[in-house]
């Protein structure tokens, strides 16, 4: 059995903590098929109210390796602009992961806008590789971030 790892980075953007925090992250279920159709075919929230223990499905296009991820979120904090999410179905758990979760916080910037962080922290499946597969979560995340950001630089009155 192998040993947890993790990885982390952090997105800059020009957006207001608790504009993004909402879009990005609270509300994303409803914006990434409207907004990413060419990844996300459909989202929706299964269990619970979009907060801390709900459960979401995000079903993806031919673009993703995988059809669909359901996560739980584990909390969410309004008043941190803080969540951590576990993945339980879908997109490789039981094939390369044993487990995986991450963790995003938003802190706001000398700029008015914000600095997104991410920690990700995964179990593999033994003799399981994920090198490329996390070049592509942080490049997934960051479109995540920066589609949402793009939304909200277009519509100031969006997420107010």
């Amino acid at each position: 059995m192998s040993s947890p790892a993790s990885w982390n980075f952090e997105i800059e953007s020009p957006v207001a903590v608790p504009r993004l925090f909402r879009a990005a992250l609270l509300d994303w279920h409803n914006l990434a098929p409207k907004f990413a159709p060419e990844i996300v075919v459909s989202a929706t929230v299964i269990e619970g109210n979009g907060g801390g223990g709900s459960v979401r499905q995000f079903n993806f296009s031919s673009a993703m390796p995988f059809t669909y991820t359901k996560e739980r979120l584990d909390y969410v904090d309004h008043d941190k602009y803080e969540s951590k999410q576990t993945l339980i179905e879908g997109g490789g758990i039981g094939v390369k992961l044993e487990s995986a979760s991450s963790h995003i916080k938003f802190e706001p910037a000398s700029n008015g806008g914000c600095v997104c962080k991410v920690v990700a922290t995964y179990k593999l499946l033994p003799g399981a590789a994920v090198d490329d597969e996390i070049a592509k979560a942080k490049d997934s995340i960051t479109k995540i971030i920066k589609t949402a950001e793009s939304y909200l630089l277009a519509n100031p009155d969006a997420y107010v």
